[in-house]
């Protein structure tokens, strides 16, 4: 099994971010990474250059970074509300989960990946919850969710 080092020119999950210089098996260099422009060839010249991949890798992360805070900031707060039909002893029918908590920030003009709500297992008790949102590695959040029986079954 032969490796080879290349030098990334953008991020690929499970490998790493560009400008960094991975072992990978000399097949996938050859017929994938190099021939899709994801990377190139770790020689002695484009290790010289690889400087400029590194700053430009440092911009975009702080703006990645200053984005995500300015979004949690944002998303911190908002306080959607949710109507559940509630039955004779309390119990919810139906429930409240990421996508529609997704669907409720969306609403209100914020786009997150849904993947970012942290949200164990679908609310199904009235009240508030804090769930939490993951933005970015080093930024997370939290969204107050409130959840009210209809006024039909409440009026009952």
């Amino acid at each position: 099994m032969a490796l080879t080092e290349v030098i990334l020119r953008e991020k690929i999950d499970n490998l790493g971010a560009e400008a960094d210089v991975v072992k990978v098996k000399a097949g996938f260099a050859r017929n994938f990474l190099i021939p899709s422009g994801k990377a190139y060839e770790a020689t002695k010249g484009n290790l010289r250059q690889i400087e400029n991949l590194q700053t430009s890798r440092a911009k975009r992360e702080t703006e990645e970074l200053n984005e995500a805070q300015t979004l949690a900031r944002k998303i911190s707060r908002m306080k959607p509300k949710f109507t559940l039909d509630v039955g004779k002893n309390g119990k919810a029918f139906g429930s409240v989960t990421s996508i529609d908590i997704h669907k409720a920030l969306e609403d209100k003009g914020v786009s997150i990946d849904r993947t970012a709500i942290q949200l164990s297992k679908p609310i199904k008790s009235t009240g508030k919850t804090d769930v939490e949102v993951k933005l970015h590695s080093d930024v997370t959040t939290s969204v107050t969710i409130t959840v009210e029986a209809s006024e039909e079954t409440a009026a009952q």
